[in-house]
């Protein structure tokens, strides 16, 4: 066990950006309204568990395709791209499709706002780079956030303001593209070594 703090904390930033919970928060209201209720822990728990488990058996997955995780990493740095470039600029490169509402806990608020995509992909992207006990304590601690996020939704909406959730979302953009220069960056030398 190397528990690094520098680690963890960049891991749980990268994480934090990319499932973007707070920008999730009109999201969450919209299928609140519809749906009745929307079940914050069984949400959190559901998540959680599709990270770790993806972060274990995601490279055993990549594996049988014929994927290392290098490439899996660039790829990954591509979609964090795309996705800072969304929230840096407002626009919507990814379309989600809506599901039954009666499931909103576990579709689409469990899969694919919190372990979606570019989730998954930045989970073994960090892998590639960081201790897996580092990249789980930053995936509990995204969890915790989420958790708390859906459980305060309609508070912190209104305690941010549309302007609040705005500025928060580019400010984690920036960061998020910053993280995905530097991940293509290390893992493109690995391809050519």
């Amino acid at each position: 066990m190397s528990f690094s703090f520098k680690e963890i904390a960049t891991a749980t930033m990268v994480l934090f950006a990319v499932i973007d919970i707070v920008g999730s928060i009109p999201i969450i209201i919209s299928l609140k309204e519809k749906s009745g209720k929307i079940k914050s822990g069984r949400a959190s728990i559901i998540a959680a568990v599709v990270l770790v488990v993806f972060l274990f058996v995601g490279e055993e997955i990549l594996k049988l395709i014929g994927i290392n995780v290098y490439e899996f990493a660039v790829a990954g740095a591509f979609i964090l791209f795309f996705i800072a470039l969304e929230m840096i600029l407002g626009i919507t490169l990814f379309k989600q499709k809506s599901g039954n509402l009666d499931s909103a806990t576990v579709f689409p608020i469990a899969f694919p706002i919190v372990a979606g995509p570019g989730s998954l992909t930045s989970l073994l992207s960090l892998r590639a780079e960081y201790a897996l006990e580092n990249i789980i304590v930053a995936i509990i601690i995204n969890v915790i956030v989420v958790f708390i996020v859906l459980r305060t939704s309609s508070s912190l909406q209104r305690f941010l303001g549309k302007n609040g959730i705005a500025i928060i979302e580019k400010i984690f953009g920036v960061i998020l593209l910053a993280i995905a220069v530097k991940l293509f960056a290390s893992n493109i030398q690995e391809l050519f070594n």
